[in-house]
């Protein structure tokens, strides 16, 4: 039975993170900094309280009797309930004999074009601790997206602000970005596992680390130069994030409705169609929150049965990040043409040049990750090499003038060509006739 260290770190990171928060936020009062005080205290306790309903919804905690674990839901203390009910499963495992096994059909890689499906036994107590770890990794996604995103873009903003960088806040910065590469690397590998449910997924080494410097240096990258931006042009951010925030919310509901197909029913039978559309809309919403600060690895598809698009869109991930790149270097051009007298001393076009360079090395290493490291890479109907190439080409056949044009216009140009040839023979002719003696003495 596999050891459950997913579940142990995205506890570490949330309690780490829930207490540097308060302790940052009781400094802030201390300082009378009131303001900043409430938005870390809000950043802090709004993403605990939907990791506490995520935890309750997935184990169907309501419909059970289980007073005293809904009590300490309401304490915020459920991760550290479920994570002691974790390790208790574990390590009593193997000890009682099971009552009664589930089979489970798995298919293996294929290898020289050939898949196995292999037949495994799983007891009742993996059963269980599969569940929590699917649990744990979706909170960790909303903990790092709706908490620890805004939080780390808050007090970098701080920091810019004050002109000072205090141990405290270092620190808590430093958690929050470990939090949100560690929420994006779980929706990475969640994403695979969702996609290919079929097959025996086992991720290596080096696609954890090629998933760890992709989301890296593209979230550190995305921070900043919002931060930047927001610096110096304080009221326009807010336009920025509007549309950014609302245009991914809403594209999975405008291609729902594009669809017509009926309302999605099956996602949980004991609620009702408010309670269904409630759900759907903090899903859309925790989709609209990843997709400011990097890809979302899971693509939402409301009239899926699995609310997830299993289809590897290359298309769509090359449009995503070419518009980031090119809405980055916009806030960094308009940040570079207003900058305070605070930047003085800092190199603006090194600056620049460094976090472009960064948002490239992001984008290199998800080129690696899914042509090298993907764990599903044989499954693919093409490669990611493949499918870039086939997406340039869609894009200069579209930038293209269309063929008809550019045969009218060669047909223009030759007929033109050919009138200026019949007037100048037109002309030597008639000059002939003109001059006899010159066409005599010429032929003599």
């Amino acid at each position: 039975m596999k050891f459950p260290g997913s579940v142990l770190v995205s506890l570490v990171l949330f309690v780490a993170e829930t207490a540097a928060a308060l302790c940052l936020s009781g400094a802030y009062r201390a300082a009378g900094d009131r303001m900043w005080q409430w938005l870390t205290l809000l950043f802090a306790l709004l993403p605990c309280a939907l990791v506490q309903l995520s935890l309750v919804f997935i184990h169907r905690d309501v419909s059970r009797d289980r007073p005293l674990v809904l009590l300490l839901h309401l304490l915020q203390l459920g991760p550290v309930v479920r994570c002691v009910e974790v390790f208790y499963i574990y390590f009593r495992a193997g000890r009682v004999e099971e009552p009664y096994v589930s089979i489970t059909k798995k298919r293996q890689m294929p290898k020289d074009g050939y898949s196995e499906e292999v037949e495994k036994e799983v007891g009742q107590a993996e059963g269980k601790l599969c569940t929590h770890r699917s649990a744990f990794s979706r909170t960790s996604v909303i903990q790092a997206f709706l908490g620890s995103a805004p939080q780390l873009t808050l007090q970098l903003y701080i920091c810019v602000l004050q002109q000072e960088i205090t141990a405290a806040r270092s620190i808590f910065m430093v958690l929050s970005l470990l939090s949100i590469v560690y929420g994006a690397l779980r929706c990475n590998i969640l994403a695979i596992k969702i996609k290919y449910d079929d097959y025996d997924v086992s991720v290596k080494p080096a696609a954890y680390l090629c998933i760890f410097m992709w989301r890296s240096f593209e979230i550190a990258t995305r921070v900043t130069v919002l931060v930047l931006f927001s610096s110096v042009l304080q009221i326009w951010i807010l336009p920025v994030v509007l549309v950014n925030f609302f245009g991914f919310f809403f594209y999975p509901w405008i291609l729902f409705w594009q669809s017509k197909s009926p309302f999605p029913e099956n996602i949980e039978k004991a609620l009702s169609r408010v309670g269904t559309t409630i759900v759907l809309c903090l899903l859309t919403f925790l989709y609209a929150g990843i997709n400011m600060f990097c890809w979302s690895a899971v693509q939402v598809k409301l009239n899926d049965p699995d609310l997830i698009n299993k289809s590897q869109n290359w298309y769509r991930l090359t449009v995503y990040y070419m518009l980031r790149f090119i809405e980055n270097a916009f806030l960094l051009l308009m940040w570079y043409i207003y900058k305070t007298d605070f930047y003085v001393y800092v190199c603006a076009p090194l600056l620049v040049l460094q976090l472009l360079i960064g948002y490239c090395m992001a984008v290199l290493f998800m080129l690696v990750f899914y042509q090298f490291c993907h764990p599903c890479k044989k499954l693919f109907s093409s490669s990611i090499s493949e499918g870039l190439l086939s997406c340039f080409k869609f894009l200069c056949f579209i930038c293209k003038p269309p063929r008809s044009t550019v045969l009218t216009d060669k047909a223009e140009v030759k007929s033109l060509e050919n009138t200026d040839e019949a007037r100048s023979s037109s002309k030597t002719i008639d000059s002939q006739k003109g001059n006899p003696h010159q066409s005599v003495s010429s032929n003599a």
